[in-house]
């Protein structure tokens, strides 16, 4: 795939900016609750790099070293774009250095959903901390977005090696939820809006073409009052909230224009590059499609979204039934998941939320792409 794909959003980068500040004081507060305490500041830090198993690691050690490792999972990277070894952002990794905390990321040896590879290949890191480094006293695994998936999963599968977690934005509904979440937006969005299209919205064969036609029937409803309500709608089913752009002030809960005008540029900047075209590269992984919507109650699903206010004001506004829709959604054909990829999907990864350390798990209240 494209690396111009999932264009980057400024709301999510901005929004990483931020959380700085709370990433290092759960960290250090992880370390306080696992009994640590503050050292010397550090005065140099030794850095390591190399490949194992086609995977680049990046590992940074200060002097003094506090004996904990920090095992950093980065989010997803898509296909064709650069996959450098991250052990951290650039400010969080200095502050985190600065006070005894050793560093270690790697870069997976693929990218994509590389849940399988991640989850072997940040052990294998491990694994090479401890012989060419040392044994540290304590070690916790961190990540964001489908990093903090691959986090509790490293600690689910592997409770031994870890002492403390912090998932941040992760997708930690697992692999089938998160999946089969994007699906329900993904049907809606088909059988309301680009019916007649030829838009796939599983079993997808040619990823930048499928894009490319669900952008341009996005951009045709967000020009109409009654496109306006069923994105609106599309967007519910997904709980994709009603604020882009972090800088900015968010929108009243009853200001509905607005809040559908920022759903609208999740789908347009970050989340149909996923849903109608990353799913491709997953369903290759998987051998098939992995998602399904057989026995889904849209009506239940929309009456459980908290932007079920907003879809019935905008569908009163441009004069449409709300009901008839919903029972175009019910009478329209489901899609079933081949069951060998669902498998795939399920050991790549589903929480069973077993906890056995100390984890904090962190979300925005604004996050479009991973929703809590």
């Amino acid at each position: 795939m494209n690396k111009l794909l999932f264009p980057r959003s400024p709301a999510r980068s901005l929004r990483r900016f931020t959380r700085t500040a709370t990433i290092i004081a759960m960290l250090v507060l992880l370390f306080n609750l696992l009994g640590g305490t503050q050292g010397a500041a550090a005065s140099s830090v030794t850095t390591y790099s190399g490949v194992i198993g086609g995977a680049a690691y990046m590992v940074e050690v200060p002097n003094p070293w506090n004996g904990v490792l920090v095992l950093y999972s980065h989010g997803y990277v898509t296909p064709g774009d650069p996959n450098p070894a991250l052990d951290a952002g650039p400010f969080t990794g200095g502050v985190l250095l600065s006070q005894g905390f050793a560093l270690a990321g790697s870069s997976y040896s693929t990218t994509g959903w590389a849940v399988q590879q991640a989850l072997g290949d940040q052990i294998a890191l491990l694994d090479w901390f401890t012989a060419n480094v040392g044994h540290p006293q304590k070690t916790i695994a961190w990540g964001h977005s489908l990093g903090g998936l691959i986090t509790a999963g490293l600690i689910q599968k592997h409770p031994e090696r870890f002492d403390a977690a912090l998932p941040m934005c992760g997708a930690v509904a697992g692999g089938i939820g998160v999946w089969n979440q994007a699906l329900d937006s993904a049907f809606a969005f088909k059988t309301l809006l680009a019916a007649n299209t030829g838009l796939q919205v599983v079993n997808i064969t040619n990823p930048l073409g499928n894009l490319n036609t669900a952008e341009v029937a996005l951009a045709g409803a967000q020009s109409t009052p009654q496109g306006r309500a069923r994105i609106a709608l599309v967007s519910a089913l997904g709980d994709i909230p009603g604020w882009f752009d972090p800088s900015s002030p968010e929108p009243a809960s009853n200001d509905y224009a607005s809040r559908e005008a920022n759903q609208f540029l999740w789908a347009k900047y970050v989340d149909f590059g996923f849903v109608f075209a990353g799913r491709a590269e997953l369903e290759f992984r998987a051998g098939g499609n992995p998602s399904w919507n057989t026995g889904v109650d849209y009506r239940e699903q929309l009456q459980r979204s908290v932007d079920r206010q907003e879809v019935r004001a905008l569908y009163q506004q441009a004069g449409l039934s709300l009901a008839q829709d919903l029972d175009t959604l019910e009478s329209a054909q489901r899609i079933t998941a081949k069951p060998s990829a669902v498998d795939y999907l399920s050991h790549n990864i589903t929480i069973d939320s077993e906890l056995h350390m100390p984890v904090l798990t962190m979300h925005t209240t604004g996050d479009g792409l991973v929703t809590v």
